[in-house]
């Protein structure tokens, strides 16, 4: 059995680049924690404070029965600024996720790909890196980045962009993350979106091509240790 983290921007993340991912885990009797740091909904309106905590409340609600729909063990929601990670320090970013890795001790984490385009995606990679440095006996043994569409694929700068080297055969539980996803009702898009139902499907069967298998979700290795 291991522990499991996945530290997102937030809440979708956590079940667009990884879902069907965490249920495999919680099958193979893993324990899965997920770690949602931004609030996610802020960004949507000219000033934050538009925004009614009604809103970000249902968000929130959301994603804890999504939580339960995969399996997470728990979910953790954290109220950053949505999209303005940036107007963040980075060591007050890292200061959170270092306090859940002490508690959760994970041996696996998946979090975003340094490369996308949205800022808070970017920022978490950056802290996780930090958090996560291989010093004074490191738990984390493995970290992996995921792909969160309409995010990795809408930066196209070649240098930055998504190389997967790491593919997770989901057919058993591709059915789970489109549950999920479903649940999520202001997060989830009519196709051709990438995220809506069909463009997840879509996805999921590329990437099942690319290793012959029918759904797969992919990854790209940031560090193993063995």
């Amino acid at each position: 059995m291991k522990n499991i983290l996945v530290i997102a921007a937030h809440p979708d993340d956590e079940i667009l680049g990884v879902g069907a991912t965490v249920a495999k885990h919680v099958n193979n009797g893993d324990r899965c924690f997920a770690l949602v740091l931004g609030e996610g909904i802020t960004s949507r309106y000219e000033n934050k404070n538009q925004v009614n905590n009604i809103e970000v409340e249902d968000l929130h609600k959301d994603a804890n029965g999504v939580a339960k729909i995969i399996g997470y063990e728990d979910l953790y929601l954290e109220n950053l600024p949505d999209n303005r990670f940036d107007s963040l320090n980075l060591l007050d970013i890292i200061k959170v996720i270092e306090a859940y890795l002490n508690k959760l001790k994970p041996d696996i984490i998946y979090t975003h790909h340094g490369g996308d385009l949205n800022i808070d995606h970017k920022k978490i990679y950056e802290a996780v890196l930090t958090a996560t440095r291989p010093i004074n006996k490191e738990q984390v043994k493995e970290i992996y980045c995921f792909e969160t569409v309409s995010s990795t694929e809408w930066n196209f700068e070649y240098k930055n962009s998504f190389r997967p080297n790491y593919f997770v055969d989901v057919t058993e539980t591709l059915n789970k993350k489109l549950k999920a996803m479903k649940y999520y009702k202001s997060e989830i898009r009519d196709f051709p979106h990438p995220r809506s139902l069909e463009s997840l499907v879509a996805s999921a069967k590329v990437w099942g091509s690319v290793i012959g298998v029918k759904y797969a979700e992919a990854f790209e290795v940031v560090r193993i240790i063995t």
